[in-house]
This record gives structure tokens, C-alpha cells and sequence, in this order.
């Protein structure tokens, strides 16, 4: 692709001639503050596809007149901050250290994460480190629904979900538009905390009495009934199961 470029550097006083003139460099300098060089190589990145010949002008003045007011910032920085000069290039040292570093580091892990880890590989990894997998708080599995004392059908409701049959079940989550909400999925582990922060109404209820195995509570407000049916429960310092813990295994 060709590009027009009309190079403005009015900013720039051009004593001679041989201004640009760099020893032993065949590049062509467009810019110059004091010993340091603007080159139209530099220039190349900056232009999208498909842009005019008078938005390349534009767009080559603005970033050579930016880079120009950079050098000389920087110039008159380093004189003033002259006596900090040694500080600052121990500084961009340890940065240019730590950026290595780091892009390194996320190499290796982008590596490890690309890796495919096989349902084998998780076995095994929890059989050989679950005692590091002990919960700090209780897991529950459990169904829940939340209905409206107005809804016309929250007998049967409350039957199909009391009911341990996977019909009923299925029949229940046909009926999700009556439910204000639900969980019925009472295979996968929650937390005890998650449940008090989804039905708030069961912080009245101590944890003992709501955390037992094979555990039905009904509780109700002014405007609607909540049931909860708790399936299993894990304790504090238990041995998270593999399901909970597969996705941090991974």
C-alpha cells in the first residue's frame, strides 16, 4: 500500500543541508532533537488500511510533532533531573527485569494451562493431595422454590416438590414460569453461605436445625412460601468431594 506522506517539521530548524545527515545509517530520518532520530521506518505501524492520503499527512504531522515535544520534555527533563539519573536507570533496570519475568511466567503457565488435563490426571491428583481439601465452611446439596401465597396451584406445587420422583422433578421444571425462583438440582454441592445470601428468609433459622441431612423446611412471608429440602450435607474440616473441588484441581 502507498501512502502520500507530507512530513511538517516546521518545529524543526534545519541549519544545512546535511541536517539529517547520519553516519553509516542508510535510514531516512524525518525528525531530529538534538542526537536522537525520528525515522520514516518509525512512521510505518501508525497508518490503518484503506486511510486517505490527506488523513496519512495529518496523522504523520500529529505523531512527528508529538514525538518531538516528547524528546524535548525529555531532554530538559534529564538536565534538571541530572543528579537522579542513576536512580531512574536502576529503576527502568528492574523494570525491564521484571518485565522479562513476567511475560515468562505467564508463558510457562499459558503452556501448562494448553496442557489437556484427562479425567484420570484429576483422580489422581485428589487421591494423592485431598487433605488439603478441607472445607473452611459447610456444603449442602439441595432443592429449593420460592412460590406465591396467590398462585393458584401452589398445592400441587408443593406436592411435585416434595415428591422424590424424577417425573415429578421434570414436571416441576415445566412449571418454572409459576416459581419466583428455584434450584432443583440437588446433585451439585452449594455453599452454606450461598444459600443464606439466595434465601435470606432462612438466617432465622439456626444453621443446625437447617443443616441436617434428609432436612424439610417450609418457611413463608406476607407474600410468598419458600421450601427447602436439603439432600446431604459436608461439614466444616470435611474432605471437599472431587466435584467441588475439579474446577481448582484444574
Amino acid at each position: 500500500m502507498k501512502y502520500l506522506f507530507f512530513y511538517i517539521l516546521s518545529i524543526i530548524t534545519l541549519q544545512s543541508c546535511d541536517y539529517f545527515t547520519i553516519k553509516n545509517d542508510t535510514r531516512q530520518p524525518v525528525a531530529r532533537v538534538n542526537t536522537t532520530y525520528l525515522y520514516k521506518e518509525d512512521l510505518k505501524n501508525i497508518f490503518t488500511n484503506n486511510i486517505t492520503s490527506q488523513d496519512s499527512t495529518l496523522l504523520a504531522n500529529n505523531y512527528i510533532n508529538n514525538w518531538i515535544k516528547q524528546q524535548l520534555l525529555l531532554a530538559k527533563a534529564q538536565i534538571n533531573l541530572e543528579n537522579k539519573t542513576e536512580k531512574f536507570e536502576d529503576l527502568v533496570k528492574k523494570y525491564r527485569e521484571d518485565l522479562f519475568i513476567n511475560s515468562y511466567k505467564e508463558a510457562v503457565v499459558k503452556q501448562y494451562l494448553d496442557t489437556e488435563i484427562t479425567s484420570t490426571d484429576i483422580d489422581q491428583f485428589y487421591l494423592n493431595n485431598n487433605q488439603n481439601f478441607k472445607l473452611n465452611e459447610e456444603l449442602v446439596k439441595l432443592k429449593y422454590i420460592k412460590i406465591g401465597k396467590d398462585v393458584l396451584n401452589k398445592k400441587d406445587l408443593i406436592k411435585l416438590f416434595k415428591s422424590a420422583k424424577k417425573e415429578d422433578l421434570d414436571s416441576l421444571n415445566s412449571k418454572e414460569l409459576f416459581l419466583k425462583s428455584h434450584h432443583l438440582n440437588d446433585s451439585i454441592w452449594v455453599k452454606y453461605s450461598d444459600l443464606i445470601v439466595k434465601i435470606p428468609i432462612f438466617k432465622t433459622t439456626g444453621k443446625k436445625e437447617l443443616l441436617k441431612k434428609d432436612n424439610f423446611i417450609q418457611k413463608e412471608d406476607s407474600l410468598s412460601i419458600y421450601l427447602v429440602a436439603i439432600k446431604q450435607v459436608l461439614n466444616r474440616n470435611e474432605i471437599a468431594p472431587k466435584s467441588y473441588i475439579t474446577p481448582t484441581i484444574k
